[in-house]
């Protein structure tokens, strides 16, 4: 692809999810993953000073065995972790050409905005900031990861069109989900012009094991291929895309990946509709039909976390996957200031303001019973 001037393919390596051994990261398992992922022609390697030992581990496995000019390396900014003064912001670029040993940095973004997470970037300046650094030859692209809705988006590309790329969550399963709203947030990017760089395309590894319903659907109309394919695949056909980051943990899921995608090109319109059904099935599993319009949360006199709460179960629901559903909860209900589903007394007041009619305080204390023991 030529996006930006730059020669990547479509699939990156994502790099927070690397392969442990005995509580550490592998770097041996790293250094073949990257030997493989060299060999096939891909180039895009994706950390985060968030990321914990990551870029360390891609300074042993890439940037000490690569020439420079081989790879393409991105690191991310999390100015809203710890840091109370614009200073503290900036030391985590230092921190990671220090960790990296790269030199530079071919991409650069500002990391997780959307909701409370975007004004420490506005009050840190970090807007003018990070133009400094690509003036001063430090980074060659400047953009930012986001996690939240088109609106946002559409205001922050609106008030920074300095910014060269975006990173979104996109995967087949939140194309239409009301939370996430990934096709939504993926046009407003294409509006402005923006590149994308795509990450969770395989939802932090839930597609790998999709519902029964939906898994039946893929494997019918390709019985060799994995679950996770058609989820990267889905990801790396839409138009505009820089590449397709895939959170790969060890060398077999590298050696799926590149297997598929070493000779992608798009999807056929048989491949298209098989995805499409997939999608129709993941509709038909009974959710809490919850479109976080959060009403209820503006009249609860308890500030519960209940679209929060919502979602978190959905997951479970979907994936059957409690450590997951519990890591949801936890993110969107405490790390969002709120109280749990546990706190509701029942007074109703949610009940009365939602207008898709859930019956909210009975599938809170199912969140309670199921989620939080």
């Amino acid at each position: 692809m030529g996006y930006l001037g730059e020669e990547i393919r479509k699939l990156g390596f994502g790099l927070m999810r690397l392969p442990q051994k005995e509580g550490k990261i592998d770097v041996e398992q790293v250094k073949e993953m990257v030997d493989l992922f060299m060999e096939a022609g891909f180039t895009y390697f994706d950390t985060a000073w968030a990321y914990a030992g990551s870029e360390d581990a891609i300074r042993q496995a890439l940037v000490e065995r690569y020439p420079r000019e081989s790879y393409q390396l991105a690191t991310k900014c999390a100015a809203w972790i710890d840091c109370r003064t614009k200073e503290d912001a900036y030391r985590q670029f230092d921190t990671s050409l220090k960790q990296t040993g790269a030199g530079y940095f071919d991409f650069y973004l500002l990391h997780n905005l959307g909701e409370a997470r975007t004004h420490y970037f506005d009050n840190f300046d970090m807007w003018n900031w990070i133009q400094e650094k690509k003036k001063a030859g430090l980074i060659r692209h400047a953009g930012f990861s986001f996690h939240s809705t088109p609106q946002e988006l559409d205001a922050l590309l609106t008030a920074h069109p300095e910014m060269e790329f975006v990173q979104l969550q996109i995967n087949y399963a939140d194309w239409e989900n009301p939370t996430v709203q990934s096709r939504q947030c993926y046009q407003v990017a294409r509006q402005h012009q923006k590149p994308v760089i795509i990450m969770e395309p395989v939802k932090g590894g839930m597609l790998a094991t999709p519902p029964e319903p939906v898994a039946q659907v893929l494997k019918s109309a390709e019985p060799e291929s994995s679950p996770a394919s058609w989820a990267v695949r889905f990801a790396a056909n839409l138009e505009g895309v820089i590449t397709v980051l895939s959170g790969m943990s060890n060398t077999d899921q590298m050696k799926d990946n590149l297997s598929y995608m070493k000779s992608f090109t798009s999807l056929t319109p048989s491949q298209e509709e098989t995805l499409c059904q997939a999608q129709e099935e993941l509709k038909k599993i009974p959710l809490i039909p919850c479109t976080s319009c959060n009403y209820c949360a503006k009249v609860c006199p308890m500030n519960i976390g209940i679209s929060g709460s919502f979602t978190a179960m959905n997951y479970l629901t979907l994936y059957s996957n409690q450590a997951a559903a519990k890591g949801q909860e936890e993110w969107l209900v405490t790390r969002h200031g709120m109280k749990h589903a546990d706190a509701c007394i029942k007074c109703g007041k949610c009940e009365e303001a939602c207008p898709q009619h859930i019956a909210i305080r009975e599938h809170l204390q199912k969140v309670s019973e199921v989620l939080l023991k």
